[in-house]
């Protein structure tokens, strides 16, 4: 394993994405069992998408973590999608996080409500009222965060859930990664959880595997904290751990040190 810090951000390098994935779940693991001595229960915000796969596998076989202690969150969805379709991150988790039925309880969002505000309003409140202690996640490759892209993203935001437009690049990469046939048949508009949202939980783990991802973690670790890259805002957080591997660290020859 390679390590650097940027600001306040911890990276750590892998071989390959199961390495990386295997790291971020050991590490939520442990979180999850410090939190279980101190809390009856235990709000986790969880991600989709192809680049937390390897972390949820891994997570989903540790035994003996307080899952009936977790009430538990997806960042966003698309609007229009329903929960069978085969791209929802609803079904994505039903999939792929199979611990959700020993949780205490997993709060889905509905992204085929008839009034999505009235979705972001009552999100809001079920999140805000279990106070998510750690969130895994990743960064999009026009360094979105949720689905708060470059025009959408507010370091600043007074909303905790909001309904956005997603830009071309961000539909470009659902397609690329097999979600969708080409990048006209994603959703123009999503529910999302804003940066603010995300940047008051405690511990954040973003796993960020692949070449595609490899200019937008340099640019991450290297670009202005703006939300032209709202990935940026990493490097201020206290406790915020970046998992990459070979492919996403490509183009940051130099920067770290091996341990």
């Amino acid at each position: 394993m390679k390590s650097l810090t940027v600001g306040t951000l911890k990276i750590e390098i892998y071989p390959n994405g199961e390495a990386a994935g295997q790291a971020a779940a050991r590490a939520a693991a442990h979180e999850l069992q410090q939190l279980d001595a101190r809390r009856e229960t235990i709000g986790v915000i969880f991600a989709t998408g192809a680049s937390q796969l390897d972390t949820l596998r891994a997570l989903n076989a540790i035994e003996g973590l307080p899952w009936h202690k977790v009430c538990g969150f997806h960042m966003d969805e698309y609007i229009g999608i329903p929960a069978d379709h085969p791209s929802s991150f609803r079904r994505y988790l039903r999939e792929n996080l199979p611990r959700q039925t020993q949780m205490k309880e997993f709060s889905m969002i509905d992204g085929t409500a008839p009034d999505p505000q009235q979705v972001c309003r009552d999100y809001a409140e079920k999140v805000s009222a279990a106070d998510p202690q750690l969130c895994l996640f990743g960064v999009g490759e026009n360094g979105h965060l949720a689905f708060n892209d470059p025009a959408e993203a507010d370091f600043n935001d007074p909303l905790d859930m909001k309904v956005v437009n997603l830009d071309t690049l961000c539909r470009q990469q659902q397609s690329a990664e097999g979600w969708f046939k080409t990048y006209q048949d994603v959703p123009e508009r999503a529910i999302t959880l804003t940066i603010p949202t995300l940047i008051r939980v405690p511990k954040l783990l973003a796993i960020v595997p692949g070449r595609r991802k490899a200019k937008i973690i340099r640019k991450t670790l290297e670009a202005p904290i703006s939300t032209d890259c709202p990935a940026t805002i990493l490097r201020t957080h206290p406790d915020a751990t970046l998992y990459l591997d070979a492919e996403s660290a490509a183009e940051l020859n130099g920067m770290f040190h091996s341990n």
